[in-house]
């Protein structure tokens, strides 16, 4: 009962109830970017992503102190949008000129970033502590606009990742085939990277900007462990994803600890327990189904050439003239 009280109490809290919506709608939406990330070997774009994100939270905070803001930090999250989006285009442009390779740009991304933003928030009279909460996730910092503005662009980000599922898919698996299908790639590649950049933004104020790319991540390497396709994998990152940011977030309002953190533990806790039971489960299916033939509509290859050689034998063997037997040998030497 105890329990119970505990969370009518957190419900009853508009902050708490602004954070859960919040969480929720990342643990949605980081997923389904995370497919394609995953499918397309780009699992740590989204840590580039956030450092750019940190020079846009600190333009934010920059402007918010000098147009007088209360709080000062009001035009953060708008200003990590633009500046992630802009970092995103960015490795882009740089993957398709082919001139420096993906890692190098991300690398430099990495530390331009947290420099960038460091130095940024100091000239406005901040310090490199103002950016901890942007960093880890605070969920006392999510006000209303940071709610609507995330239940717009997680709306936005479900849109593309779900409803464009084909033609992404087709891009991340092979691009060179989804170029030859007449798919327009570098839009396509530049829509994923944009959409990866939205999603830092909505989720860092409850997971920050360092551990955002692993609730992207992780909980889609746990779904590749339990399914056996595309669809199904990212159905079941979205549910894990939910499911770990709402658990994480309850129990962060029960015990002081970083928000970001647990929620990331818990996944990555998940993901263990998927790397035990998965291939237990693919062991069992195996072993119900039985020996199966890997193309059941294509004859064994093996059987049709021996019935060809047996039928040619045969029709040797009859149409060999009576007589000796070398020249029945011989008739049937020449038809083999």
């Amino acid at each position: 009962m105890e329990l119970i009280d505990t969370l009518q109490t957190m419900l009853a809290s508009p902050l708490m109830r602004r954070a859960l919506v919040i969480a929720v709608l990342v643990g949605l939406a980081a997923p389904v970017i995370g497919t394609y990330l995953v499918q397309r070997r780009l699992a740590l774009l989204g840590d580039g992503i956030g450092h750019v994100a940190l020079i846009g939270v600190a333009v934010g905070w920059f402007a918010g102190t000098t147009m007088g803001a209360v709080p000062s930090d009001r035009f953060a999250v708008p200003g990590a949008v633009a500046a992630s989006v802009a970092g995103a285009l960015l490795i882009e442009l740089v993957r398709a000129r082919g001139r420096t390779s993906g890692d190098l740009a991300l690398a430099i991304l990495f530390y331009g970033g947290i420099a960038g933003g460091v130095l940024i928030i100091s000239a406005s009279g901040g310090s490199s502590a103002s950016l901890t909460n942007y960093l880890f996730g605070s969920i006392a910092t999510v006000s209303p606009l940071d709610m609507w503005l995330a239940i717009g662009l997680t709306a936005l980000i479900l849109l593309v990742g779900i409803g464009l599922r084909p033609a992404l898919f087709a891009l991340c698996h092979d691009e060179e085939l989804a170029r030859s299908l007449g798919l327009p790639t570098w839009l396509l590649s530049a829509l994923v990277s944009i959409m990866a950049a939205l999603t830092v933004s909505v989720s860092m104020r409850v997971v920050g900007v360092l551990l955002v790319s692993a609730l992207m991540i992780v909980p889609v390497a746990s779904a590749q462990l339990l399914t056996r396709s595309f669809a199904g994998t990212m159905r079941l990152a979205m549910g894990i994803g939910a499911a770990v940011t709402l658990v994480g977030l309850v129990i962060t309002y029960l015990v002081p600890w970083s928000p970001g953190a647990t929620i990331v533990v818990l996944a990555i806790l998940l993901y263990a327990i998927a790397s035990v039971v998965g291939p237990a489960i693919e062991r069992r299916r195996r072993r119900r189904l039985g020996p199966t033939d890997p193309h059941p509509d294509i004859d064994d290859d093996l059987e049709v050439a021996g019935s060809d050689c047996a039928a040619s034998d045969r029709e040797g063997v009859d149409a060999a003239p009576a007589g000796d037997g070398t020249a029945g040998a011989a008739t049937v030497s020449r038809t083999t």
